[in-house]
């Protein structure tokens, strides 16, 4: 953690980027649009965007479209000195489907992708002393859905070394059960890191894809008896449930015309985390955020243009 107390707080966000595949209209073998997304890399830049002090760490290979998503994020302030590059390697591809109402679907081929060996490659032995100096670390249940087993206790051992130290652990659930075994290896991975968490960001529906009965009031219970003292539970469209050692504080949206839903929640949490690190309560930090996704829902895509972006105050 950062040894200045009057040092600008920073954060790593850890996870991977993919080059992204859209289609602009209903035919799969159509005219196509390709970008990049990655859901911890989508809140990095938001948080960037709001004065954070934010890395994004994974890794990419040297071909031409990993080296203009370095650019590109740099572009974004976001810190890129973790980055490793892999030679004769590339990143992972997806393609996405947007329906009606802005909900969309996603296909993957990501097998290939260095990202997943982050923390086994041998240039990158250094990577979680690196880690150990941020204030905040973020990552996704994307995130722990890449790694192996052995790679999986080597972090629940950092984590809780990370916490003891006094680090900041910050995770969203965000579960695509694809990307598990099963889904009883996923429930266990999630529980782990929620234990070590100092804020946990879930969204119901995700929740609801392990238990289709689990009610709000069973959400937030289950994540405080891991002993999680700051959670925020998105419910969509309706808001969310802001759940602290203090009070729970139900924060409600304002209705917008969602034309794609990339991105709503990686943009809430990039801005949450970033008004929490500038010291502003988790019911304002709730309302910014929610202004912020507001905004995303009403654009393509999961970055919006910077002349639409809404700032912390």
């Amino acid at each position: 953690m950062n040894g200045n107390a009057k040092a600008a707080l920073s954060c790593a966000s850890i996870g991977e980027c993919m080059l992204e595949l859209s289609s602009t209209d209903n035919n799969a073998f159509g005219l196509q649009s390709l970008k990049f997304g990655g859901d911890t890399l989508n809140t990095a830049i938001y948080m960037a965007r709001q004065g954070i002090n934010v890395d994004y760490v994974t890794a990419l290979g040297d071909d031409k479209w990993s080296i203009e998503m370095l650019n590109a994020w740099q572009a974004e302030k976001v810190g890129t000195a973790l980055i490793l590059q892999v030679a004769n390697r590339v990143p992972g591809l997806y393609a996405i489907q947007t329906y009606a109402g802005g909900e969309r679907e996603f296909y993957y081929w990501r097998n290939e992708s260095p990202a997943r060996e982050l923390f086994e490659l041998k240039q990158n032995s250094q990577l979680l002393d690196k880690l150990m100096t941020f204030d905040y670390l973020y990552l996704s249940g994307i995130t722990l859905s890449l790694y192996s087993a052995e790679v999986l206790e080597r972090l629940w051992e950092f984590f809780a070394e990370y916490k003891a130290r006094g680090g900041k652990l910050v995770f969203d659930s965000n579960y695509r059960p694809r990307n598990w075994p099963d889904a009883v290896f996923a429930r266990q991975c999630f529980d782990k890191i929620a234990s070590y968490s100092a804020i946990v960001l879930p969204t119901l529906d995700d929740e609801q894809l392990f238990n289709p009965k689990l009610t709000l009031e069973q959400c937030q219970a289950h994540y405080q008896q891991l002993g999680v003292k700051e959670l925020v539970i998105k419910l969509g469209s309706e808001g969310c449930l802001v759940c602290t050692e203090q009070e729970d504080q139900f924060v409600p949206t304002t209705p917008v015309n969602a034309i794609d839903t990339t991105s709503a929640g990686d943009s809430f949490n990039g801005t949450y985390l970033a008004a929490r690190m500038k010291n502003i309560s988790p019911e304002i930090a709730a309302k910014y955020a929610h202004r912020v996704a507001g905004e995303v829902v009403q654009h393509q895509g999961a970055i919006i243009d910077i002349s639409h972006q809404p700032f912390i105050d």
